[in-house]
């Protein structure tokens, strides 16, 4: 599926993913391929992006995430990469 992480600043993140974790502001959660559509938001802590050879993680201090026909659109604010 294809993520893009946006913030006001800039394109954080742009690629093609097998699954994403997210952390809700009513607790956390996964997104996989197929997933129903949605839109869900944000609190402060980490996204994971598992893309086919590594794992990518992101803080955040919040935002929104829409999922829609395998295309996630992230959202948020403060993001930097970890690692």
């Amino acid at each position: 599926m294809q993520v893009d992480i946006l913030s006001p600043e800039k394109k954080v993140f742009s690629g093609e993913a097998s699954a994403v974790q997210f952390p809700g502001t009513t607790g956390s959660f996964q997104v996989l391929n197929n997933h129903a559509p949605m839109i869900a938001s944000l609190g402060k802590g980490v996204i994971r992006v598992k893309t086919a050879g590594a794992v990518k993680d992101f803080s955040i201090k919040g935002g929104f995430v829409e999922v829609l026909n395998n295309q996630l659109s992230v959202l948020v604010e403060g993001a930097e990469p970890i690692g």
